[in-house]
């Protein structure tokens, strides 16, 4: 007996009509963003071979992963992220290109989550990775993008975090917790659990480094929240003084108001290494855009330059513009029909109507009635029969 034939695998869905028109309109539109920018667009496999995901620092966890095996017995993965086969290929088919090397994406990764309902385990994303450059002009570029791509999306509520989770690492690296303990109090410090930070930190001991580090989750807001954090622990003042510098750039470009500092933004502790971003629409609870610098895994495969970048979770922000802005499936402008024994003529004809850029549809009915009946059931504003002669008729008007 069949029991999954009419379902969808959970974390997946169907995308019909206005789902699809929202989400290649916002294809166009950041893929006109980036060309504009330089970027030039690469597709990599979605089936990798599980060691590119299987990497020292272990970015995706196994059980995050779906996995398969070749007809030669190879564990291969269904594509989790872009960014690492991104990386895959600068290291190895681009190895020999001219850095900087700026490349954007659009396409699926699949992440098996079991633990969270509602979840989607088939996430369309498009992106763009800046490799080969560690100046400051290069984090202002990405990021500098990130925002024209928020601010495009028709939502002007957007928000734009920045941090640098370097000033984590250096608070921590003082510490001198083993890396269980340090993964632990990253965790708490993201979901920005007070009491249990607090209990964690206790326990290793009352001095300025857990005092610190009890209140990062806290430093978030507008420029008051460098000050803290100088104050707060000197060894990371030189990272604070660079994330002003970035910030007050940004700002620059007209977007005061928009942009927060956060320095609890501290995901993925081993895949980045210095400037994090989340970008947020109003009306979607998590964010639609993340990314920053990550100066140490295309030294994974072999090739150690530096890199940065930014992922959209174009499925999120589809939803968000379908209900802010609303699209409709668009309705043809002509229906035509043709007579018995003139069905060539009428393709013709209505592929004359195409060029000529109208949507012209062709009539599966038996009569001209039918059709008429049809294009008015459809708001079809226009039926055309030929045969003999040409017949047009206004539906619900003359002819």
């Amino acid at each position: 007996m069949k029991r999954y034939d009419l379902l969808t695998p959970e974390g997946t869905k169907d995308l019909l009509f206005e789902d699809c028109a929202v989400r290649r309109s916002l294809e166009e539109k950041l893929s006109g963003i980036f060309k504009s920018m330089g970027y030039c667009e690469i597709v990599t496999p979605g089936l990798e071979f599980f060691d590119i995901f299987n990497l020292n620092s272990r970015y995706f966890p196994q059980e995050s992963m779906y996995k398969l095996t070749d007809n030669k017995g190879r564990i291969l993965v269904v594509r989790p992220d872009s960014t690492m086969p991104i990386a895959r290929v600068a290291a190895t088919r681009l190895r020999d290109a001219q850095l900087p090397l700026r490349l954007f994406y659009r396409q699926n990764v699949y992440r098996n989550k079991p633990a969270m309902r509602g979840r989607s385990d088939e996430i369309h994303q498009m992106g763009i990775e800046l490799i080969g450059s560690d100046s400051k002009r290069a984090d202002l570029e990405v990021l500098a993008g990130a925002i024209e791509v928020l601010s495009s999306l028709e939502n002007e509520s957007f928000r734009f975090e920045i941090g640098d989770i370097g000033y984590f690492k250096a608070l921590v690296g003082k510490l001198g917790v083993d890396k269980e303990t340090t993964e632990q109090i990253r965790s708490l410090i993201e979901v920005k659990n007070y009491p249990a930070l607090n209990d964690l930190l206790d326990s290793i001991g009352k001095n300025e480094l857990t005092d610190a580090l009890k209140i990062l989750p806290r430093l978030f807001g507008g420029e008051e929240v460098f000050e803290k954090a100088e104050k707060l622990f000197d060894g990371g003042k030189d990272i604070i003084c660079e994330l002003r510098g970035i910030y007050d750039s940004l700002t620059a470009l007209g977007y005061n108001g928009k942009i927060t500092i956060d320095l609890g933004l501290v995901n993925k502790l081993d895949y980045y290494t210095g400037v994090v971003i989340k970008g947020y629409l109003e009306g979607y609870g998590d964010a639609v855009l993340s990314g920053g610098r990550y100066n140490k895994l295309l030294a994974e495969f072999g090739y150690d330059v530096p890199a940065t970048g930014f992922a959209v979770n174009i499925d999120a922000a589809a939803k968000i513009i379908k209900q802010s802005v609303g699209y409709s499936t668009p309705v043809p402008d002509v229906i035509v029909y043709g007579e018995d024994g003139f069905e060539i003529k009428a393709v013709e004809y209505a592929g004359k109507l195409r060029k000529s850029g109208l949507i012209a549809e062709s009539s599966v009915f038996g009569s001209f009635e039918e059709t008429i009946a049809y294009a008015e059931n459809k708001h079809i504003p226009r039926a055309v029969c030929v045969g003999v002669d040409i017949i047009e008729k206004n539906v619900g008007g003359k002819e």
